[in-house]
């Protein structure tokens, strides 16, 4: 409700030709479809589990023809479907592999950016770190590997934050759960020692992460995986790194359907509904480059241009407000010198 005030507020001259009823209209239209986070900023992007889950389907819709079609698929077939006045990334940043879906970290985070244009590359760089492990970050991945893994490392992102911490104090063998014990007469917390002949690379011991887990879903104030899940996932472990944990978690479909974004990994490239629209969309550019015969002066006779429809938001983002009023100043400076 706030941001939608804000937003009144920014746009009332433009607000005020249609009426207020109506902006709040299809305000709360695009939050209910989840299409409010287009080309928001980032704060706004992950400031609820709505909107994190909105923008996770959003980007899944729009860039799942990378996995789909591979090579086949063109930054120009989607450029066509961004508002007018959104900014573009330039060719040199998208270069596809032209025999398969698979994509740099860089890549991807242009594809983030082209709906949140000030995404974190530090978020891309982590999701991809769940694929590649220890592989260097310019390795090719797969669109659904990165895409389940960005799901984890974005939604579930301060859960992330504090298990990074309970596995480093498990290496360092300290238990994270700290044990008060009644008979102690100066009432000081003991904490249980592990073993310290266990090399790093071994991980830590799966049933002890799994109590600093619970504990730690239990009294956390931010989004975590649903714990039954999480002890099922573990119960067959009795080791295990944290990056092999992100991965695990990064897999699991249970996780996957309680989050509610994604469809499942066999459904992914599944959308009857989008492909329509597409489908749509492709006919009208296609018609608009349709030439007719050639005329008697020797011109070719071009057949009426066709506006494709388009349903504009009753709102701009307020950084592309800024980015136009800006190119507005410097254009009258450009005149104002001319005319002198």
């Amino acid at each position: 409700m706030e941001d939608a005030v804000s937003q009144l507020l920014e746009n009332r001259e433009d607000i005020s030709q249609y009426g207020i009823a109506r902006f709040f209209t299809e305000y709360f239209n695009s939050v209910r479809q989840g299409t409010h986070i287009l080309f928001r900023e980032f704060s706004f992007v992950q400031a609820t589990p709505h909107n994190r889950v909105s923008f996770l389907r959003t980007f899944w819709r729009c860039f799942r023809t990378v996995g789909k079609n591979g090579g086949n698929w063109k930054p120009n077939y989607l450029w066509s479907l961004w508002k007018e006045g959104l900014p573009q990334p330039s060719t040199q940043s998208l270069s596809w592999n032209e025999k398969s879906d698979l994509l740099t970290a860089q890549e991807y985070h242009c594809l983030l950016q082209l709906l949140c244009p000030d995404f974190p590359m530090e978020l891309t760089q982590k999701a991809a770190r769940i694929v590649l492990m220890d592989d260097a970050m310019d390795c090719l991945m797969s669109f659904s590997d990165f895409l389940f893994a960005f799901q984890i490392q974005f939604y579930y992102s301060e859960f992330l934050e504090s298990v990074a911490g309970i596995y480093q104090d498990l290496l360092a063998g300290k238990n994270p759960n700290t044990v008060i014990v009644p008979t102690s007469s100066s009432g000081q917390h003991r904490q249980r020692q592990l073993p310290n002949d266990c090399s790093p690379l071994d991980g830590v011991e799966a049933s002890l992460f799994y109590q600093c887990l619970e504990s730690l879903c239990d009294r956390s104030k931010y989004s975590c995986p649903p714990s039954a899940l999480v002890k099922e996932m573990l119960s067959s472990a009795q080791r295990l790194t944290f990056y092999g944990f992100l991965m695990a978690l990064a897999k699991d479909q249970g996780i996957n359907r309680a989050l509610g974004a994604l469809p499942d990994k066999g459904d992914l490239f599944l959308d009857p509904a989008m492909d329509q629209e597409l489908e749509k969309l492709v006919a009208q550019v296609s018609g608009l480059s349709i030439s007719g015969p050639t005329s008697s002066s020797g011109d070719t006779a071009n057949l009426p241009v066709r506006n494709s429809p388009r349903i504009n938001p009753p709102w701009k983002p307020l950084h592309h407000r800024q980015k136009m009023d800006a190119e507005s100043e410097g254009s009258n400076e450009e005149t104002d010198s001319s005319e002198n």
